[in-house]
């Protein structure tokens, strides 16, 4: 095997963690300034109901792509181990049924939203003519979860072989196709709102597009399609995404009850907390991007039996979280009134920008412990540990809090209570994993005792034999 294919089980583990989630950060930055430049060129059009449509489809679409993304944790986590364990030909083989059983999943799953696209809307608090809007934004995107679900998983696929540039070109590339695309259908062609849409929409073709070709060209391809793989392979593929589906879906669940409470106070005050949600990925990008990177460093040490390196990468990614988002907190704080002037934000969406982009924001040290927690446990075998962790974070953590914030404070305390709830959750996830890999090494210390005693006594047994 060559190291191209397991880097991670030697070299140094910071770098190995700051090279994955600056490359990976790249990419996400670049499509999260093109969901942030969405919602700048449809504030230039100056409807104010434009900007609320797109946090209610906002709060669905996260759902759809929270899905994807667990298929992409089964994925990658899958293809780490089997690298960890020295077969490449097992990786390829994992990832052909990923993606099989993924795209056949996204299929069924895309067509039952769309179908019942007015309620969810309306569940998640839209109304009337905005609501209306909403709908005929996800109608353009809904359909393309399918092709999300590939280019989502393959890319896992990549970060797990430590392709770190290549998964970073993918996100790249599927940003400056969007953003190329937005300002010619929003105002060129003057489709507005939908304009929006199909420009995310062929941004995603883009990314799976860019995404399978690495597959191909860097790492082999995949594997011919055998029934009797796929069958064999359902269960352990789901073993791990329907905890890892489970735990993602519970965020958008959270963000939806957010979103609702949010929308008591006014168009306003959706609009506000739509606009925190574009800023929250750009700001902290390397947050969200060290949740995926860790995930394949502490699946091939996993893999290879090397405990000691799964908790030094899991320490050094939290001491890493909090050295980043000190100065993040520092700049927001800076830039708050130019960043709610680029949004032409007055009244309340003003106040809850201000308020997110000074020391509360100071939370996300948190939510940065509960993503690489999560990563862990989805990668060390016990990926409904990350289930109850995020259903924990965004009922518990989300719903009491958000509840009495607003009760209290009101729209502001609607912000106050997400980042506060987040705290108890993480001291929770942090101790949890700590558990969780001295149980993991000491089983193995015992297994390798056993080994060696078994292997003692056939020596011993042998020699009393031949006398």
């Amino acid at each position: 095997m060559s190291n191209e294919q397991a880097k991670f089980l030697t070299g140094n583990l910071t770098k190995h963690i700051v090279t994955m989630s600056v490359t990976a950060s790249i990419g996400f930055i670049a499509l999260f300034i093109v969901d942030l430049v969405d919602m700048l060129f449809i504030s230039m059009l100056g409807i104010d109901e434009l900007a609320a449509a797109v946090g209610f489809a906002g709060a669905i679409l996260f759902m759809t792509t929270s899905l994807s993304i667990g298929l992409g944790i089964a994925g990658g986590a899958m293809v780490a181990k089997a690298l960890g364990e020295g077969s490449e030909e097992r990786a390829k083989e994992v990832l052909t049924h990923v993606l099989i059983i993924g795209f056949l999943f996204a299929v069924v799953i895309a067509a039952l939203i769309y179908w019942q696209l007015e309620t969810l809307t309306s569940l998640v608090g839209a109304t009337g003519n905005t609501q209306q809007l909403a709908i005929s934004y996800l109608q353009y995107l809904v359909p393309t979860m399918p092709i999300l679900m590939l280019g989502i998983v393959a890319s896992a696929a990549l970060r797990s072989h430590g392709a770190a540039k290549q998964s970073m070109w993918v996100t790249l590339i599927a940003g400056v196709v969007n953003a190329i695309l937005d300002p010619i259908f929003i105002f060129g062609l003057d489709m507005g709102l939908d304009g929006a849409a199909i420009a995310s929409a062929i941004s995603r073709l883009a990314m799976a597009g860019v995404a399978m070709w690495y597959i191909f060209a860097r790492f082999g391809g995949l594997t011919s399609f055998r029934s009797g793989g796929v069958i064999r392979d359902f269960m352990p593929i789901a073993t791990i995404a329907l905890p890892a589906m489970l735990a993602n879906v519970a965020t958008p669940i959270g963000s939806a009850y957010v979103t609702r409470a949010a929308s008591s106070f006014g168009e306003e005050a959706v609009a506000g907390m739509a606009i925190i949600g574009r800023v929250t990925p750009i700001a902290f990008a390397m947050i969200f991007a060290m949740s995926g990177a860790i995930g394949p460093i502490i699946g091939q040490n996993f893999g290879a039996r090397q405990f000691t390196r799964v908790r030094e990468a899991f320490n050094r990614s939290i001491i890493l979280v909090v050295i980043y988002v000190f100065p993040v907190v520092a700049v927001l704080y800076l830039l708050r009134a130019p960043i709610a002037d680029m949004f032409n934000a007055s009244g309340t969406s003003r106040e809850l920008i201000f308020l997110f982009c000074g020391p509360i924001s100071l939370a996300w040290i948190f939510n940065g412990i509960i993503f690489i927690g999560n990563a862990s446990y989805n990668n060390l075998g016990h990926p409904f540990y990350s289930t109850w962790v995020n259903w924990g974070r965004n009922t518990l953590g989300i719903f009491p809090f958000v509840y009495f914030g607003a009760e209290l404070w009101g729209a502001a305390g609607v912000l106050i209570g997400q980042m506060t709830g987040g705290v108890f959750v993480a001291i929770f996830s942090f101790i949890l994993a700590e558990r969780l890999m001295r149980k993991t090494e000491s089983a193995e210390n015992i297994r390798s005792e056993e080994h060696s005693f078994m292997g003692h006594r056939r020596a011993f047994t042998m020699l009393n034999h031949r006398r």
